[in-house]
């Protein structure tokens, strides 16, 4: 299966430079290096916020992106404070070194610090990288790994490695349902054009099955995304840009709130709903 047809530009890079980091990893790979997680349950942490009366979100820190021309320098550290104190069910980390600014050494400080789970958000294409750092989550993206992600999920599982399984369309759900996966994400992010399209979640959430637990990745930016999602079918969400950019606190509240504050969709929900998504920078949200 060539996993690289169609891909935009950026996404075939980021993807190279993943394969490139894997192959260097295993030079000198033993056993002695395998990692063995006593995760934080996920499942649980999404119920926990559902009690309180909050959405489930799962807030992501990222410093940079290929299309920003900055990076956000706060310690991250301090934004996942800031998260969590919003009201945020887990984190993500961006760990992908290159084009997105991030390290595992951020996950370790970041697990240390809060006590949520924390997500592991990279390009993992090789069994070794899973053995880079401890999280309680980590992503494989359906489309990356192709016919390999049986393989790679039962090898996560093996270090204690919960999986959130990313795909984009039906064809991409089975896959992901016959590999055993049981946390699937769907990527309204197409990774051919880089465009979003909440109605992707919608189109492919109907056919997921009961026992799924799943999450609505890219493209939430405002409430009455976080309620369109919810009403498809999301469990959870996964939220970066819409966090990331300003005060991740408010923007947090805000977003895990979405329901309880909702007395109807207001105007400023209408202009700010991701049907309308030209100004989002397209590579921050693909992952």
């Amino acid at each position: 299966m060539d996993t690289d047809d169609g891909l935009d530009p950026a996404v075939r890079s980021i993807l190279s430079a993943a394969r490139t980091r894997a192959e260097e990893g295993r030079t000198g790979a033993d056993e002695t290096n395998r990692v063995a997680v006593d995760p934080r349950d996920l499942r649980a942490a999404f119920d926990r916020a559902a009690a309180d009366g909050r959405v489930p979100v799962i807030a992501e820190i990222k410093p940079t992106s290929p299309t920003t021309t900055g990076t956000r320098e706060d310690d991250p550290v301090a934004l996942a404070e800031a998260m969590v104190d919003g009201g945020a069910a887990a984190l993500s980390v961006l760990t992908e070194p290159e084009h997105f600014g991030g390290s595992v050494g951020t996950v370790d400080n970041v697990r240390d610090a809060v006590d949520v789970p924390v997500l592991r958000k990279d390009f993992i294409v090789d069994e070794r990288q899973l053995d880079a750092v401890e999280s309680d989550v980590v992503l494989l993206i359906a489309r990356f790994v192709g016919d390999d992600l049986p393989d790679l999920l039962a090898a996560a599982r093996d270090r204690g490695f919960q999986v959130l399984v990313e795909v984009h369309d039906r064809a991409e759900l089975a896959t992901a349902v016959d590999a055993g996966a049981t946390l699937i994400g769907v990527n309204n992010r197409d990774l051919a054009e880089l465009d979003v399209d909440l109605a992707t979640f919608e189109s492919v959430a109907p056919a997921v099955p009961e026992d799924v637990t799943l999450i609505a990745e890219s493209g939430i930016v405002s409430p009455a995304d976080v309620r369109r999602m919810r009403t498809a079918g999301a469990d959870a969400l996964l939220i970066g840009s819409a966090i990331m950019d300003g005060d991740v606190r408010a923007n947090t509240h805000e977003l895990t709130r979405a329901n309880a504050d909702h007395d109807g969709t207001t105007e400023n929900d209408a202009e700010k709903s991701t049907d309308d998504t030209d100004d989002i920078d397209t590579t921050e949200q693909f992952i």
